[in-house]
């Protein structure tokens, strides 16, 4: 049997090795400043979730202070679950999950198309999630950032899914790097 031919594959020219390069190097530093910001979005959530105060200074290896909200602490991460919930299923109900499992769903299945929202949901409702106490890392969702940002890339400058796909590896890549401090990695 012979396989079907998609769309897309007829409908655009592959973009030159070197400029798919330099696309790459663009979503690699872009992720990086999310990988920032996300954390940075952590913070804030955090601190305002448990102690009242807007900012993002946090560090992770230190204690919390006591919270001044006594003991309605406990509701915290009840409240973030529940928005997270509302969020991610009235956005971009592709964002729920870990991250990577969508990555690679997005690859298989999609052929690399990640729709730009989920960047932006899986950004604030993974912020809010981990922010708010859930028992969850950063991990997977700047993965699914991170290759989100690279589909997004690779639809706006017209080019093959194979190209594409490419990208989405260099923002998971890129995420990946950039959670665990390592820029060159």
């Amino acid at each position: 049997p012979r396989a079907v031919a998609h769309p897309d594959d007829d409908a655009t020219e592959p973009v030159a090795l070197r400029w798919l390069c330099c696309l790459a190097f663009v979503v690699g530093i872009v992720t990086g400043f999310g990988a920032v910001a996300f954390r940075a979005l952590i913070g804030l959530v955090h601190n305002a979730f448990f102690l009242g105060r807007l900012s993002f200074a946090y560090d992770a290896s230190h204690f919390t202070a006591a919270s001044p909200w006594g003991a309605l602490v406990i509701l915290v991460p009840v409240l973030g679950g529940l928005v997270v919930t509302w969020i991610v299923s009235t956005f971009a109900p592709e964002a729920r999950g870990h991250g990577v499992p969508e990555v690679m769903d997005a690859i298989y299945y999609k052929r690399g198309v990640i729709r730009p929202v989920v960047a932006v949901v899986k950004s604030i409702a993974s912020a809010l999630a981990i922010g708010s106490g859930a028992a969850v890392g950063r991990e997977g969702p700047i993965i699914q950032i991170g290759s989100a940002l690279g589909s997004t890339l690779g639809q706006v400058v017209r080019m093959s899914a194979g190209q594409r796909i490419t990208l989405v590896a260099a923002g998971a890549g890129a995420g990946i790097a950039a959670t665990f401090n390592t820029p060159i990695g």
